[in-house]
Order: C-alpha cells, then structure tokens, then sequence
C-alpha cells in the first residue's frame, strides 16, 4: 500500500530581507519534525530543489514594491490553497515603506546615475493589498515558536493559535516593570501585537512595533501621553513610522504628526 502523500510548502520571497526565511531555517531540532511532515517543494533560502505546484501552503515573505511582484503574486496564489504572510514586510509593507510617504522618482534621480533602469512601484504594500490571504504571521523577525504553531495547525486542520493581545500582557506575564510609567522610555507596548517575547522591555528599553498594531489599537491616547514625556511631534511622528510605518492604525497616526 502506498504511503499517503504529504502536503506540499512552498517558501517565496518577494522585497524583504531574508530574516523571516531564516525563522524557518533557525528552527533547528523541530525543523527535521517539519521537513517529515511536508514535502519542500520550493524554498530557494534552503534548497535549489524545486517541485511542481499546486502547493498545499506557501508562506510569503517580503512586499510587494516593482511591477514584476505585483504579477508574481497573482501567480503565487493562483498555485496555492493556503496562503501565509510572514513578517511585517509581507504584512504591512515593511521598513521599505517609508517610501510611500514621499517622492520615490526624486529618491532615483538622487540616488542612481541612470533612473531609467529602475522599475519600482510608488508604494511598498502588504501582499493582502493585491490577493487575498489565509492567515498573518506578524513580526520583525516573525516569532518562530508562532511560525511552528501556525504550521502545526494547518497540517492539523485548526485553527493558529497565535495570541492577539498587546506587548503590555507579556510585560506583565513576565513580571517586567514598566518602562513607560516607571522609568519614562516612550514605549510602543499598549498598541503593538505581542509576540518578540517581551524583548525590548526586559532590556528597559520601550517597545519599537515590531508586531505591528494590535486590534483595537488606541494610538492617538498613547501619542498624547508620548507628547507629556516631552516629545516633539517629528519624534512622535518618526516613532510609529519603522518596521511596521504602512500598517493602517499606525500610518493614520503617524499622518496627524505632520
């Protein structure tokens, strides 16, 4: 009797840094619990290996930013039955979509002898923004306890349980005072998903968004409390515009401080 076929994952990199990818790969003891699980069917990162889709799941790292990803996207989901966003690139446009907020042509003219080789889009955006998405995995890096969680739902058929409160809740879950209230370090933790593990905090050093916002995020409070911690409105502006500057909650709040 032959043996039931395994699902099929596929890893894709679009404008990103690798970082993501590299979650998977650091993965290290359970990786080999993972690669017996699946069959790696495309994963440039890992293996020149390459298997003909459809693909059970694709895991998207990296946003969309040229022409050229705007088509490969489209593909990529065609091919997929599931498809995951990993990292605040894929998620919210990422650190490269600071470019959404000014003039990307005066940035090539600057920047390059011969702008006219450069294809790019105006904007960096979230793969959502051009397919639909089964699930969002957040993170900069994303959190790889959570990649392996969300990859044991799938192949278990449940739902990821990946938590959606705020970085605040693991402050206190670990006991870490904090940095806001006590020591005065502006601090990101109300508004932004948990997830690193309550890093920053644990080094006294307020929370940067790498999760991006949580839901029902209340950033114009936590700007007005920035503001009595004398902070200026660039400050405050520049504060919620990094890894995660294009998601909806945290532009919109950003845009105010102009």
């Amino acid at each position: 009797m032959a043996a039931p076929s395994k699902p099929k994952l596929a890893v894709w990199k679009f404008s990103s840094c690798d970082g993501c990818q590299l979650q998977l790969l650091s993965c290290e003891d359970e990786l080999l619990a993972v690669a017996g699980a699946v069959d790696i069917a495309y994963f440039l990162e890992a293996t020149r290996a390459e298997i003909r889709g459809p693909y059970d799941v694709s895991l998207v790292e990296g946003s969309v930013t040229t022409p050229e990803e705007a088509e490969r996207i489209r593909k990529v989901r065609r091919q997929s039955k599931l498809l995951i966003t990993i990292g605040a690139c894929a998620t919210a446009g990422g650190i490269q979509a600071l470019k959404n907020f000014k003039d990307v042509d005066g940035f090539i003219r600057s920047v390059y002898a011969h702008p006219e080789y450069v294809e790019t889009l105006a904007t960096s955006t979230a793969i959502r923004d051009h397919v639909d998405v089964d699930f969002e995995l957040r993170g900069c890096p994303i959190n790889k306890a959570q990649l392996l969680e969300v990859l044991n739902a799938l192949l278990n058929d449940r739902k990821p349980n990946v938590p959606p409160h705020s970085q605040c809740i693991e402050c206190k879950l670990a006991g870490t005072v904090c940095v806001m209230v006590a020591h005065g370090t502006p601090c990101l933790g109300p508004v932004t998903q948990a997830g690193c593990g309550n890093l920053c905090p644990s080094f006294r050093r307020g929370c940067y968004g790498c999760f991006g916002p949580k839901q029902t995020t209340n950033t114009e409070s936590l700007a007005k409390r920035f503001a009595t911690l004398d902070m200026d409105e660039r400050s405050i502006k520049h504060f919620f515009r990094s890894f995660n500057a294009n998601a909806a909650a945290f532009r919109r709040e950003s845009e105010t401080h102009e």
